[in-house]
């Protein structure tokens, strides 16, 4: 009745079971056995015969619609007659084929002044013979692509400015940037968007962090979807979750000694020092 494409779209049920995987059967698919037909065959379309909303006997009853003559009686009477479905059942599926265009409903007068209700049998809903014949006798030329210009990247929300942008904190902030996609791979930033946060960073760091704890920040409870922004993510979290100052570190007062980070030899805790050595917590007390 229709001609096969193997090389047809995958059906809707297995579009959706390449989200929702199950587990192969032992049993392998359909093998076709094909040969090409030359007398007494219709050709259907795989819009039809694969369509993802019409049940199998309104696919079938459009299949042997279009391989009648025309002329033929197709009303419910007489294709209940024809199939053991029923009545029920066959209404049922020319109503699924009227709802998406494949039969459709017409009121003529004949020449006796009787109405008359005739069916009409679309083989591919929304286009018509005469734009066929239209498109093979002269094909429209493609109008011409415009190119368009890129879109301009969207600015960076501001990110908090250190009270005293020391230089050790800023060269810290940039090793913390760097280091994100470590954790993430989706956080890969660009030179550009490094150095819009890095004075993010530097105002964390001055609040008595470790680049540790900000980068836990950063990184903690990230969306389980494709990042489209990371950096644009990451100057929201700097700004939204910024810590208070300490109480002695508020703005106009002196700048305290600010002694470069070093990591602990014992407990590899970052802390602040003039030389390398242990942090507090495990230097002994005497």
């Amino acid at each position: 009745m229709g001609t096969q494409h193997t090389s047809a779209q995958p059906s809707t049920a297995s579009r959706k079971g390449a989200k929702n995987p199950t587990p192969r059967r032992s049993c392998g698919g359909v093998i076709h056995d094909n040969v090409r037909h030359t007398t007494r065959f219709t050709v259907v379309g795989n819009h039809l015969t694969q369509h993802a909303a019409l049940s199998l006997v309104a696919i079938g009853l459009s299949a042997h619609i279009q391989s009648l003559p025309a002329g033929s009686p197709v009303d419910i009477k007489t294709l209940s007659q024809r199939f053991p479905e029923g009545r029920t059942r066959i209404a049922g599926g020319l109503r699924e084929l009227e709802v998406h265009g494949y039969v459709r409903r017409i009121r003529e007068r004949t020449e006796d002044g009787r109405m008359v209700t005739r069916t009409v049998s679309c083989n591919h809903p929304g286009r018509t013979g005469d734009e066929e014949e239209e498109s093979a006798e002269a094909p429209k030329p493609k109008p011409p692509t415009r190119r368009t210009a890129e879109p301009k990247r969207r600015a960076l929300p501001a990110v908090p400015q250190p009270a005293y942008p020391a230089p050790d904190l800023l060269v810290t902030a940039l090793g913390v940037l760097s280091g994100l996609r470590r954790e993430d791979a989706r956080l890969h930033l660009s030179a550009t968007d490094v150095e819009h946060l890095a004075p993010g960073v530097a105002a964390w760091l001055e609040r008595e962090l470790t680049p540790a704890d900000v980068r836990r920040v950063l990184t903690f409870g990230l969306p389980a979807e494709p990042l489209s922004r990371p950096a644009a993510l990451l100057a929201h979290r700097l700004n939204a979750q910024l810590p208070p100052l300490p109480p002695f570190r508020t703005p106009g007062d002196t700048p305290p000694v600010r002694h470069p980070l070093q990591n602990c030899d014992t407990c590899d805790r970052a802390y602040r020092a003039p030389e390398p050595g242990t942090c507090e917590a495990c230097t002994p007390t005497t």
